[in-house]
């Protein structure tokens, strides 16, 4: 046995879950920590736009109270709490705000420079700046606006360094109780992350003990997984087909995946169901023409081998029975090509008028006993495939024929817009009662069992009329009252219109 037959897939199931985790983990940081850095950079830049416009609006109405003092008495500064303003020999260095600025503010002095100053001494002491620490440097910073008023040069001097000192603080806090939050995240968010990733964990194991196993039998070992896999294989029939997958309203990333697994189980669900209606109708159906010709065999074994009439009439009956069972066939054959997408449409451009023309005609030869009126607006040019086109239609004139009385009358109407064509058959027969309405384009489907059974047909044929009319875009309208009439009116859209 080669070596490669041998190989065992290496556990790596929680290696890879606990990598998996570790990055989302990651991820998760690394966005609270973009959201903090935003926060914090959107309160610096506030706040420091509230303390200039209240250093200004302070600064303005101190400025205002110094000229006053001036022009009463001799005076050279003025201390007012944080503010100091005073009349300086030259205009002092600093830096001018834009105008756009300059003007949203409350001091205008055009021509007023602004700076940032750092005390060089304690006032009630003798340390020079350089042997303070960071704080107390802080608590030293001043604000300045020098401008020039009646020729004379002045300064107001705001001392920022306590707000600053207290926003540090405040700063300080909010960024120790953001890395408490980063800390508790980092301990606490990997749990939620491995409840998440459980369902697919789970998976991940599956899929590695099914491969394992795979490998184990292609070696031709019997591995203690095999009996299991052939349970989970053997639950997996038409009697669970229902079941579904729950959704843990606590795990919204795999919401989504629930969801598409369970319409998907719905859908398989839905067209096993059908399948089943349908093996169950055609073998009844089948069975039927079936039980006739046995009959009849068996009339033709007893008496009809010298009784000339009883072997006439087998004859013809086993011939009728033969033709239903081929149409069946047929029909059975065609829808179950269309289900398969193997019937191709031949598209080609043609008058909907010629071919109902060349329709009535043909019923005409083969059912006189009713009167048809035929009501066409030419042109009403198509593109669609003419032979299956002409099969729906036909459908539709034999079935008005089945269920109205001799001598009545089947109407015919062509008529065609710039955005569509409408194909209409009506009759005079003994309608469809309303609560089956909804019901006759199903296969195999009759309001009237007895009925059908006199008339012929095998419940098909408005199944393929609706199968051709759709794969042209096209659809049905259907108005029908019970000892009255009904009439169906196929409706093609624009994409069909020449």
């Amino acid at each position: 046995m080669s070596e490669t037959n041998n190989i065992r897939i290496p556990k790596t199931t929680d290696k890879t879950r606990s990598s998996l985790v570790l990055k989302l983990n990651l991820q998760m940081l690394a966005r609270l920590f973009a959201g903090f850095f935003f926060i914090n950079f959107l309160i610096i830049v506030l706040t420091l736009f509230a303390t200039l416009w209240k250093i200004e609006t302070g600064a303005r109405d101190l400025s205002a109270a110094f000229k006053s003092a001036i022009e009463n008495q001799d005076t050279q500064s003025l201390k007012l709490g944080n503010y100091q303003i005073l009349v300086v020999d030259k205009m002092p260095k600093g830096f001018s705000l834009p105008s756009v600025i300059l003007e949203r503010l409350p001091m205008k002095h055009k021509g007023a420079l602004r700076s940032f100053s750092i005390e060089k001494l304690i006032p009630e002491a003798t340390m020079r700046l350089d042997d303070l620490r960071f704080r107390e440097k802080i608590g030293l910073v001043r604000y300045n606006i020098s401008f020039l008023a009646n020729d004379t040069v002045y300064q107001v001097k705001y001392a920022l360094g306590k707000d600053l000192r207290f926003f540090l603080s405040l700063f300080l806090i909010l960024l120790a109780c953001e890395l408490l939050i980063l800390i508790d995240n980092m301990a606490k968010g990997s749990r939620p992350i491995k409840k998440t990733l459980r369902p697919l964990s789970e998976l991940a194991e599956t899929a590695r003990r099914l491969n394992e196993e795979m490998s184990s039998m292609r070696s031709g070992a019997k591995g203690s997984y095999i009996k299991d896999i052939a349970g989970v294989i053997s639950s997996i029939d038409a009697n669970r087909l229902d079941s579904r997958i729950a959704v843990d309203h606590a795990q919204n990333e795999l919401k989504d995946l629930a969801y598409a697994i369970n319409e998907m189980l719905s859908r398989i669900n839905a067209a096993y169901q059908s399948q089943v209606r349908f093996v169950s109708d055609a073998s009844h159906e089948l069975r039927t023409p079936i039980s006739v010709i046995q009959g009849y065999i068996n009339l033709l074994d007893r008496w009809g081998k010298y009784d000339q009439k009883t072997m006439e009439e087998a004859i013809d009956a086993i011939k009728s029975e033969t033709e239903s069972m081929k149409e069946l066939v047929e029909q059975l054959l065609f829808l179950a090509r269309g289900d398969n997408e193997t019937i191709h449409l031949n598209k080609e451009t043609f008058d909907l008028c010629d071919l109902i023309d060349e329709i009535v005609y043909e019923t005409q030869m083969i059912d006189p006993s009713h009167n048809y009126e035929v009501e066409i607006k030419k042109p009403a040019v198509i593109n669609a495939d003419r032979q299956l086109f002409k099969q729906a239609i036909r459908i539709l004139i034999d079935n008005s024929i089945k269920y109205t009385p001799y001598g009545e009358k089947i109407t015919i109407r062509v008529a065609a817009t710039d955005d569509e064509a409408h194909i209409t058959v009506q009759d005079n027969g003994i309608g469809i009662p309303t609560e089956h309405l909804a019901d006759i384009f199903e296969r195999f489907y009759r309001s009237d069992e007895s009925r059908a059974r006199k008339t012929g047909g095998s419940g098909l044929g408005l199944s393929i009329a609706k199968w051709i009319v759709e794969r042209h875009g096209g659809h049905f309208e259907v108005l029908s009252r019970e000892n009255i009439g009904t009439r169906i009116t196929v409706i093609l859209p624009s994409g069909s219109i020449v």
